[in-house]
């Protein structure tokens, strides 16, 4: 999940609608006050059969707005649709997305949404044969045209009691989808490339050569840049974290020459490169094609040393910004100037 606070000061305005997805909305409202964000919700009266209005407002720290008017008070649904940086209406029932679709204005959420200059993010909630359905689809396309981004259903057991696709998205899935559509734009047209995990040097068809390397430094990385605007492209081992933008251009490898080859082709159409991987320094010279069987002297190993893809970029980078980490378990700050070159950054962990 993305990480805290990446939503500090933006403006997210939930639109609730009558599903029993609604109650993945206290989830989703506690994660986006979680990471910064102000929240302000708008119900219909059939929401409020599967959530609690008083839940939502404690969570939000905001009043639930529900009614066009009430008593002599009027709530004003223009000043709503302002107010927000991004509109999510989620769960968005087959009845609602039909009254988007068509522009009708019944209640107070859709007189919101009516108003509301902002984008708008969309995550369907209904039963398989509805979500099928022809109306249904048409009526998906028709707010796609508007230019809503619409999340797609999961798969899964329904209210119903049927398998089959019409879950709304789970509430991890939702803060990335607005985390996404509120990126800055610090690092718009830039271009990163990031590597991240170990490398696997095989030594028969069942073992290897690897390291403790998780990679999730290089994918908390990848995100970091992506979130500020940047088209990311993540080069990664085998077993590495993975980044949780879907907008991440995403290469596996396996073995350092795997690595050295993708990160050399990808070098070419990028501005700035992170190494963040922990790449092999040697593997071995021979790979044997059986699994090589256990004997009682012992066993010797010749390994040969692998391309250092730093030293490489750093040899001709062509004025673009390159940073490489060295892991050292000595006299780190020495030991990283030693390796580094006068061409890139070398920080020491």
């Amino acid at each position: 999940m993305a990480t805290a606070m990446q939503l500090k000061g933006k403006k997210v305005l939930l639109g609730i609608t009558g599903s029993i997805a609604a109650y993945k909305m206290i989830i989703l409202t506690r994660l986006l006050v979680k990471a910064g964000a102000e929240v302000k919700i708008v119900m219909t009266e059939n929401a409020t059969n599967f959530v609690s209005p008083l839940v939502l407002s404690t969570l939000s720290k905001n009043a639930v707005f529900r009614d066009l008017a009430t008593g002599d008070s009027w709530s004003n649904h223009v000043a709503l649709g302002r107010w927000a940086d991004l509109m999510v209406m989620a769960p968005l029932s087959c009845n609602s997305l039909a009254k988007m679709a068509a522009g009708l204005c019944d209640n107070l959420l859709m007189a919101v949404y009516l108003s509301a200059t902002c984008p708008v993010l969309a995550a369907p909630a209904m039963d398989a044969d509805m979500w099928h359905h022809p109306a249904t689809r048409a009526n998906i396309e028709k707010i796609k045209s508007y230019g809503h981004q619409v999340l797609n259903v999961n798969s899964g057991e329904l209210a119903s009691g049927l398998i089959g696709e019409g879950r709304m998205a789970e509430p991890e899935a939702l803060l990335v989808a607005i985390e996404s559509t509120l990126r800055e734009d610090i690092l718009k047209g830039k271009r990163v490339l990031i590597t991240a995990g170990p490398t696997h040097e095989p030594l028969d068809p069942v073992r290897f050569i690897a390291n403790h390397s998780t990679g999730k430094m290089g994918a908390a990385l990848a995100d970091a840049f992506y979130n500020k605007g940047a088209e990311v492209c993540f080069i990664y081992g085998p077993g590495s974290k993975m980044p949780v933008f879907p907008g991440i251009e995403k290469i596996p490898v396996t073995t350092a020459a795997d690595m050295y080859e993708a990160t050399l082709k990808a070098f070419d159409r990028v501005d700035i490169a992170v190494l963040a991987a922990a790449v092999a320094d040697y593997t071995p010279s021979v790979v044997e094609d059986k699994k090589i069987k256990k004997k009682e002297a012992d066993f010797n190993l010749a390994l040969v040393k692998t391309k250092d893809i730093l030293k490489t970029l750093g040899e001709s980078k062509q004025g673009k910004l390159l940073i490489g980490f060295a892991l050292e378990t000595d006299q780190a700050i020495d030991n990283a100037r030693k390796n580094s070159l006068k061409s890139m950054q070398i920080l020491s962990c």
